[in-house]
């Protein structure tokens, strides 16, 4: 399909901290994107697409700077609702740099895989020592309630952290062909039709993990929880998206800093 009549978007934003709190000082959006700013008890900036999704061939680049002493949250005004593909994929490009001493949180809401869709997706992280990443995505194949089954696909997600110059996270996820029956594989999702990853990093990520295992115990699904040099990492599978999505608020409410985007609210 040309490419002149595919979306292109490209957001970029910097935070930096004022006497008044943290601030978006600058920031510009191209290409169907925009960037709204709620009005909330810290500073938030909010992904809008106006297309209402992302078809194949369609992009979205986003570079995002936590200046030095910021604090920071991004999220979506809905999940993004990736669709059939014909040829080409959607392609995402997410790059994040957190400053010394800052805290960013990257929370958009669900990434809807409907039949046939093809995303290519990336992520990289650059990050001070003694920064705070609060880092969560979720996928959903396709909607549970609606009946919809993925019998063809790809998802390829490739995940990059540095902390102080040094690779500390790299995670690589390709489901490709007919998803649904992958997951339902005892082995990979055992019928889970949405999952989630959550990464914490920072100084103290390591003292959580008692506590979200505690926290978790009882439940019936698939999760886990780890930790390791400075990074905490927790999984999530469950049957549909309102299920993940009550367990990750659980998750999220738990640190204490990273309060969960108004938006987010049923």
């Amino acid at each position: 399909m040309p490419a002149y009549i595919r979306a292109q978007g490209r957001l970029t934003v910097r935070f930096a901290p004022t006497p008044r709190g943290t601030r978006a000082l600058a920031f510009s959006e191209t290409g169907g994107y925009r960037l709204k700013f709620p009005r909330s008890e810290g500073c938030e900036a909010m992904i809008v697409n106006t297309g209402g999704g992302i078809a194949g061939g369609d992009g979205l680049v986003l570079d995002a700077v936590c200046e030095a002493g910021a604090k920071a949250t991004i999220s979506t005004q809905s999940a993004e609702k990736i669709y059939r593909a014909q040829h080409d994929p959607a392609r995402i490009a997410v790059t994040l740099d957190v400053g010394e001493g800052s805290s960013l949180a990257w929370l958009p809401q669900e990434t809807i895989l409907f039949d046939g869709a093809r995303l290519e997706r990336r992520v990289d992280v650059t990050m001070a020592a003694d920064a705070t990443l609060t880092l969560c995505e979720a996928v959903v194949c396709g909607r549970e309630a609606m009946g919809e089954r993925m019998l063809s696909g790809l998802l390829a997600d490739r995940w990059f952290i540095r902390r102080a110059g040094r690779l500390v996270y790299a995670d690589a996820v390709r489901l490709e062909g007919a998803i649904a029956d992958r997951m339902d594989r005892p082995a990979a999702g055992a019928g889970a039709r949405a999952f989630a990853t959550i990464l914490r990093v920072s100084p103290d990520a390591a003292g959580h993990v008692d506590a979200l295992r505690g926290m978790m115990a009882d439940r019936t699904f698939d999760w886990g929880v780890s930790a390791w040099d400075g990074v905490l990492a927790v999984r999530l599978c469950a049957r549909d998206a309102a299920s993940l999505r009550r367990e990750l608020f659980t998750v999220l409410a738990h640190f204490r800093d990273c309060a969960v985007p108004r938006i987010w609210s049923w």
